[in-house]
């Protein structure tokens, strides 16, 4: 099978029709330090179709087929090992949105969302660590849970976001919008992060 083929094949699998595609543009951050992402670092600006539900309902579903891989520090083999951030920017290439390798580098870009399963979106990217240093992310698929590479389980799993006052309710950060939804009228774009201040 081709490799134009296979994508379409994969599209139809995630529910976009090859008219419902996006359209990318990408922005390099100025203000980044990270030596090992600097060809990466991009503040992708990606114009969504309309059905922007369903491409986050994709979203969650490519997330959801990663579910059993083997967790593997520096890992991106789709469907075989990932560590959590080539997860998380293996799912969000398949959409044409391009972002950097790291965690850290990942939670610098989109716009800030409250930890309130009222306000998160399927496709959200979750940031966990200790105080200003983010060192895992995972994706929010809706239904208060998300997809992640566990180091502690040793396997791509889903489970439910974590409740406040425990140890992991400690840890989570906060959540970025890189997929911005807009009216069906308006363009929707990911904006770029503010500059984060020098540390």
């Amino acid at each position: 099978m081709s490799l134009r083929a296979s994508l379409v094949t994969l599209f139809c699998l995630v529910g976009l029709a090859p008219a419902a595609r996006a359209q990318v543009t990408r922005t390099v951050l100025a203000d980044s330090t990270d030596d090992d992402s600097l060809a990466f670092l991009h503040a992708p600006t990606i114009s969504l179709p309309p059905t922007t539900l369903t491409v986050r309902d994709s979203v969650a579903r490519v997330s959801r087929a990663q579910l059993g891989a083997r967790y593997r520090l520096g890992a991106v083999q789709p469907g075989h090992r990932f560590d959590c951030s080539g997860l998380v920017q293996y799912v969000m290439s398949v959409f044409h949105v391009l972002l950097p390798r790291t965690a850290a580098a990942q939670a610098r870009l989109g716009v800030a969302v409250p930890r309130d399963t009222a306000q998160l979106l399927p496709g959200d990217i979750l940031t966990f660590g200790r105080g200003k240093r983010v060192t895992h992310v995972g994706i929010y698929v809706g239904d208060g849970r998300y997809v992640h590479a566990s180091s502690r389980k040793r396997t791509v799993v889903e489970v439910p976001l974590p409740a406040p006052g425990t140890r992991q309710g400690r840890l989570w950060t906060g959540a970025r919008r890189v997929l911005e939804t807009g009216t069906a009228t308006d363009t929707d774009s990911v904006p770029p992060a503010a500059p984060s201040p020098a540390s």
